[in-house]
């Protein structure tokens, strides 16, 4: 399916105008850039105007009008992904929704709240401190709640805490023709037909926008641990991690760095770890609970030749220690000033993790190009960053092909080519591997249903 879109002239302008305060449209080209560029090495593609939103109907009115006009519409939360979610491929109004960022009702009886698309992860937290509850996905940016829910974002704690897809209990969603939707309501389950809150988590803004999410919160733990635990090789760690989850011990987070990724780290952020494969460990519970968890993994780890636990249980080094797991990305970019990145995310079943890694492992050490390790393991999450220099084609087209091999070997393995980053227009390639043509003609089907002039971030996830 081709669709001719309309043309953005003076006309649409005014009758965009008539729908929001004049200053919160704009045409400036440093803006709509700023609005086409995300963190990743994909090419930025600016919109042709930016709207400033304030409210579900606001989104609801401009979205009615670009639908009338054929107008493609790219929703915007903070600019933090990684596979080119934002570039407006075909031109367009790019809604920004970061404006949209009040709490709508916290019900801590209920332990959920409701907020709108634009509220970041960090805002949410701060606001629910006192309530003794808090939101536990954490996918190291400060990500706005909107966008996560549409990336079906993950991060840290997804090992304890499930991902985006668990903890989303509700969704109002405006749809291609402008029409709002709420997908469900506050109820912890339900059998009530379709499973319209799933369609939208994970669809990238590409069947409507999300405008507020109402998410399932938890209570703060009454004890909190981390540690770093240094290994002598790299496989020696994933056969920790592994062991980990096979005995069932509830970590809270379990990351792996390896060597190269732990200098990286010790560079940018001023730390003094041990340059070697590095798992951090984060502990939740009671008391009781958590030393329980800390002498099991001890153990465990001790097995495979860890040592030297440095442990943080006041909160301002727990902070210290994951903001500097939460900065491995910039710490790795960081090793070559100028350099770009191309970073995987693979996800593979936990009994094919190590063969993974090491396999990943091993391609770098072929290569030419700097790369590191850096990962969720304990839902079997890794991602490699591979630098390489923006004016270099040698160098984008080697880690291109680096990123492609990790990705064809995961799904070798019944794995995923995205465990959280997501499809965007980075990854849609890999989408029949994966899913089979059978698979990728129901997704097709659905985005023609539901959008059928493709007017919804087209050129993301399925191509029409």
């Amino acid at each position: 399916m081709t669709t001719a879109y309309g043309t953005i002239d003076q006309t649409f302008l005014n009758q965009l105008h008539t729908l929001t305060d004049k200053d919160r449209v704009s045409t400036s080209k440093a803006l709509c850039e700023q609005h086409g560029t995300d963190e990743s090495y994909h090419k930025a593609q600016a919109p042709d105007v930016v709207v400033f939103t304030l409210s579900t109907k606001e989104v609801s009115d401009v979205v009615k009008l670009c639908a009338k006009h054929k107008i493609p519409v790219i929703p915007y939360g903070t600019g933090t992904s990684l596979e080119g979610h934002i570039a407006a491929l075909h031109g367009g109004v790019c809604i920004d929704l970061s404006q949209m960022d009040k709490i709508v009702e916290a019900r801590p009886q209920d332990m959920d709240v409701t907020v709108e698309a634009g509220v970041t992860r960090k805002a949410l937290n701060e606001y629910l401190r006192d309530t003794g509850l808090f939101f536990p996905i954490d996918p190291g940016a400060d990500a706005s709640l909107g966008g996560m829910a549409s990336t079906r974002a993950s991060g840290t704690n997804a090992v304890r805490y499930g991902t985006m897809r668990e903890n989303v209990l509700a969704l109002t969603v405006v749809t291609p023709n402008g029409d709002i939707v709420k997908t469900a309501s506050r109820a912890k389950k339900s059998a009530a037909g379709y499973d319209l809150t799933r369609l939208y988590v994970g669809a990238e803004g590409t069947l409507g926008i999300i405008t507020e999410v109402t998410l399932r919160l938890y209570g703060i733990p009454e004890t909190i641990s981390a540690a770093v635990c240094p290994f002598p090789g790299l496989e020696e760690a994933v056969n920790t991690v592994i062991s980990i989850i096979q005995c069932g011990i509830p970590v809270a987070r379990m990351e792996l760095l390896d060597d190269r990724q732990m200098y990286a780290v010790n560079q940018y952020s001023k730390l003094d770890y041990e340059v070697a494969p590095t798992l951090f460990f984060e502990f939740h519970g009671s008391p009781s609970s958590v030393e329980e968890q800390i002498e099991m993994v001890k153990s465990l780890a001790e097995d495979f030749g860890g040592k030297n636990f440095q442990w943080a249980s006041q909160l301002e080094d727990r902070d210290r220690l994951w903001n500097a797991r939460h900065n491995a990305y910039y710490a790795a970019l960081a090793l070559r000033p100028g350099c770009k990145g191309v970073s995987s995310d693979a996800c593979v079943p936990i009994s094919r993790l190590a063969e993974a890694i090491m396999a990943t492992k091993q391609d770098i050490e072929d290569s030419f190009l700097d790369g590191t390790i850096v990962g969720h393991v304990g839902d079997g999450n890794f991602h490699t960053l591979f630098a390489f220099m923006p004016d270099d084609e040698k160098e984008l087209a080697e880690a291109k092909r680096l990123n492609a091999r990790i990705v064809e070997r995961a799904i070798a393995m019944d794995g995923t080519c995205t465990g959280e980053h997501g499809i965007g227009h980075g990854k849609m390639k890999y989408l029949e591997s994966e899913f089979g043509e059978a698979g990728l003609e129901i997704m097709r089907s659905l985005k023609k249903a539901l959008d059928p002039d493709n007017i919804m971030n087209p050129g993301k996830i399925v191509a029409l």
